[in-house]
């Protein structure tokens, strides 16, 4: 696969996740390795979104394991119901949190994170992972960004694993 192009911050973030989607969708078609096509996909959005950090966490037996991330280090296993990323597999929903420091319970994996999204991803009616994002900035994720990572994280369920 060629590079993708940048695409354009000019964009209103509606139109910028149609195009990540639609990235993320080239990405992964033809592509064998589920690594891969999972880490070309965090590396999309990071690129093309400000986030501090992306990356997916996937169930394994109790826990969620770290997947592929993009961004400063992070924990590598969360409880079932701990944290925004816990409670959004046991909830089997999204969640955004404008000020993770008013979040009872959160995993502070880094003090730069200041506002998170996680999605669940779904296959089939199992939650299976999350898609976690974190921003250096309060309040900084809206329902744009809920839907656009919805559809991505439902890319990420049907084309990666």
């Amino acid at each position: 696969m060629s590079e993708l192009p940048t695409i354009s911050k000019e964009l209103s973030k509606e139109k910028r996740y149609k195009a990540a989607c639609a990235q993320a969708f080239a990405l992964c078609n033809g592509e064998p390795n589920f690594i891969a096509k999972a880490g070309n996909v965090m590396a999309l959005l990071k690129e093309n979104f400000d986030f501090l950090w992306v990356g997916i966490y996937i169930v394994n037996n109790n826990a969620l394991n770290l997947f592929v991330f993009q961004g400063p280090v992070a924990c590598t296993q969360i409880a079932h119901g701990k944290g925004v990323c816990g409670t959004s597999w046991a909830n089997g929903a999204s969640i955004i949190v404008p000020n993770v420091d008013e979040f009872p319970g959160h995993i502070a994996c880094s003090s730069a994170s200041k506002s998170e999204i996680v999605v669940p991803i779904i296959k089939g009616n199992e939650v299976i992972g999350v898609l976690d994002v974190d921003s250096e900035n309060l309040d900084f994720f809206d329902e744009d960004d809920l839907t656009g990572l919805e559809e991505i994280a439902n890319i990420l369920a049907n084309e990666v694993f």
